[in-house]
């Protein structure tokens, strides 16, 4: 048997840590005096006490912690689980260098007020689709103005869209073909977005500039320009929101759908009335899900509860009108939906464009 100090030195945890796990339920000791409350240890514990000591240094959350040493003879399951955490620290990483990169960009522009603006050349189609994407999404609420704007956001030559009113979102994405200037993000007024999709309305290929500054944001075209004042507000963190979806991946189920088809099972489906608790808005909820057969069905609202039992698969909730909206944004005869059960966001995807989506809040009906 070891004592509780002979453990922490020989595991590497502290004592602080040891009385902390054991609490926990992760590492109880062997034994414990009745007496003096002093923890005791068996010999066989030294291992699992190490590998705790290598997860925390990782800073696997304990509620993993425990699923791996109770799983520890199942190893693919374990290596899921570490799988999962390290694609999770990866994404954490390359949030910190996106917000450094963000403040360094801060002192440049406290140094040289005047410098440091972005233009890009992209085209003027391009452009357009993008906002006429993302629009439907903006809020309206005036006590969060940050939400009655559109984000451009350009990182590793690429301008990315988004825009989201807390019940949804959606995002676009365009490859410029010149970018000069550092990486930026700009909130760009509504006001701004509308006179530019005004602009943009011809569907004109031909290539435009976009200014992303800290006092204007501006469109220009060979004759005209729309410029605007920049809100100054920190936008939503909608990659932590999305996670790994936002590239592409899903933990549910993938279903290519028909617009016009979905369009009409949602106009002859009944569904039930949710009367939101956050502004007291009453919404129509449709549930769609996945038949045995793999295709997309809209439950009428008496079938909803039975869904499960009856073989569909990632039944979701949510707001016919915005659904409704995400369809007519999407822009195709057929989209792709991602169903991930009903307390995961229903994302509509183009098929051939994992950037541009919008994703839609579930609603528990």
């Amino acid at each position: 048997m070891r004592s509780i100090g002979e453990m922490a030195r020989a595991s590497g945890l502290t004592v602080s840590a040891l009385r902390f796990y054991d609490g926990a339920g992760i590492l109880v000791p062997a034994v414990v005096d009745p007496e003096t409350g002093y923890r005791w240890y068996a010999q066989e514990q030294l291992e699992p006490a190490r590998l705790v000591a290598r997860l925390r240094r990782v800073n696997l959350p304990l509620a993993e912690i425990s699923l791996v040493l109770r799983h520890w003879s199942e190893p693919e399951l374990v290596r899921r689980l570490l799988d999962t955490h390290l694609r999770r620290l990866a994404a954490g990483l390359d949030d910190a260098r996106r917000e450094l990169a963000r403040v360094h960009a801060l002192l440049d522009r406290e140094a040289n007020p005047m410098a440091g603006d972005t233009h890009l050349t992209l085209s003027g189609a391009d452009l357009a689709a993008g906002l006429e994407t993302v629009r439907f999404a903006v809020g309206h609420d005036p006590e969060l103005p940050v939400l009655g704007s559109v984000l451009f956001e350009v990182e590793e030559s690429v301008l990315r869209l988004v825009a989201t009113d807390r019940y949804r979102l959606a995002a676009a994405a365009a490859t410029p073909v010149r970018v000069d200037g550092p990486a930026r993000r700009v909130l760009a007024p509504v006001n701004f977005v509308d006179q530019a999709r005004t602009l943009l309305a011809g569907g004109s290929s031909d290539p435009v500039t976009v200014v992303l500054g800290a006092a204007e944001v501006g469109l220009l075209t060979d004759e005209l320009s729309v410029r605007g004042r920049p809100l100054e507000h920190d936008f939503p963190d909608y990659r932590r929101l999305l996670g790994e979806r936002l590239g592409g991946a899903t933990g549910g189920v993938r279903v290519t759908v028909d617009v016009a088809a979905l369009r009409a099972a949602l106009a002859t489906a009944t569904t039930t009335t949710v009367v939101r608790e956050q502004d007291g808005v009453a919404c129509e909820v449709a549930v769609l899900a996945v038949a045995p057969d793999g295709g997309l069905t809209v439950l009428d609202a008496d079938r909803s509860h039975q869904a499960t039992a009856d073989g569909f698969a990632g039944p979701v909730g949510v707001n016919r009108e915005f659904l409704l909206e995400a369809l007519d944004a999407g822009g195709r005869g057929q989209l792709v939906l991602d169903l991930d059960g009903p307390i995961k966001p229903l994302m509509v995807r183009l098929p051939d464009d994992d950037r541009t989506f919008s994703v839609l809040m579930p609603i528990r009906c």
